[in-house]
C-alpha cells in the first residue's frame, strides 16, 4: 500500500471551454495538462500520481510524458469508465470512485484547471497536512480567503461578516474572513474519506493560498486570463507560496 496517492481527474467533454485540459495554453502544446505534470514532477512526498481520464487525447499526452518521466512518484496513466466521465457524473460519485480504486493511506485530489500553483505549494500544503495534530485537523482542503463586504439575503437582507456598529463600513482587514474552496488541492485518510464518502474529513486545515495563484479556469474568460497571468510571471506558475 502506497503512502500518498494523488488522484489527477481529467474528464473529457468540457463544454463551457472545448479541450480544456489540453488546448494550447500560452503557446504550450498539451495545454494545463502538461503544465500540472511539470509542476507534480517535482513535488515530493508522493508515492504516486494516477491521471485518470476517458479523453484519447489526456490519455496519450500522459503515455508520451511516462517515456522522459523523472518526477519522485510514480505516474499511472488510467483510462476511467465513460460512465464516470460525462458532464452529468456528480462529483460524490467521482470521489467514491476514487477512493475505491486506489490502494493507499491517504488520498490527495488536484486539477489542471489550477495553471499558477507551484510545486512549492503543493510541497508546503502536504508538508502541513503530515505534521498535523490528528486531534485538531483529519484532512486538509486548499482555500482562498475572502476580506471583503459579503450580506445575506435569508430573511432580510444584512452583512453576513460584520457588524455594522461602532462603523457601518469597517476596514477590510478587520472583516471576519470567509473561505471560498478553490479545489486546488484535497487530502485526506482514505479510510475517513471511505467512511464518510468524501475528499475531506469533518475538521480539515484551511490552506490558504492567494487568489491570483489559486486561478481556476472553467470559463474561455478564465482560460485567457490565465493565460496573461501565466505569461506576466515569465511562463511559469507565480512564485509566491501560500498565506498560511
Amino acid at each position: 500500500m502506497s503512502g500518498i496517492v494523488l488522484f489527477l481527474p481529467c474528464r473529457a467533454g468540457s463544454e463551457r471551454v472545448p479541450d480544456k485540459n489540453t488546448r494550447p495554453f500560452a503557446g504550450r502544446e498539451g495545454g494545463l495538462l502538461s503544465l500540472k505534470l511539470d509542476v507534480l514532477e517535482q513535488v515530493g512526498h508522493l508515492d504516486e500520481i494516477i491521471l485518470d481520464s476517458n479523453d484519447p487525447k489526456v490519455l496519450a499526452i500522459g503515455e508520451q510524458r511516462l517515456t522522459d518521466w523523472s518526477g519522485r512518484a510514480r505516474l499511472t496513466v488510467r483510462a476511467r469508465p465513460d460512465v464516470l466521465g460525462r458532464s452529468s457524473t456528480t462529483t460524490d460519485s467521482l470521489i467514491r470512485y476514487a477512493l475505491d480504486s486506489v490502494s493507499c493511506d491517504h488520498l490527495a485530489w488536484t486539477h489542471v484547471t489550477s495553471p499558477l500553483i507551484t510545486s512549492a505549494q503543493y510541497e508546503e500544503a502536504f508538508e502541513r497536512y503530515l505534521s498535523r495534530d490528528p486531534d485538531t485537523h483529519d484532512s486538509l482542503m486548499a482555500v482562498t480567503p475572502l476580506r471583503t463586504f459579503l450580506w445575506r439575503h435569508d430573511d432580510g437582507a444584512r452583512p453576513a461578516n460584520y457588524s455594522q456598529t461602532p462603523l457601518r463600513w469597517p476596514r477590510t482587514q478587520d472583516l471576519t474572513p470567509y473561505y471560498e474552496v478553490n479545489s486546488a488541492l484535497f487530502i485526506v485518510p482514505r479510510a475517513l474519506g471511505t467512511t464518510l464518502g468524501d475528499r475531506i474529513g469533518a475538521r480539515p486545515i484551511l490552506f490558504e493560498i492567494d487568489r491570483l495563484s489559486a486561478a481556476d479556469v472553467d470559463w474561455k474568460e478564465d482560460f485567457a486570463l490565465a493565460e496573461a497571468l501565466y505569461r506576466l510571471r515569465g511562463g511559469r506558475p507565480s512564485a509566491s507560496n501560500s498565506e498560511g
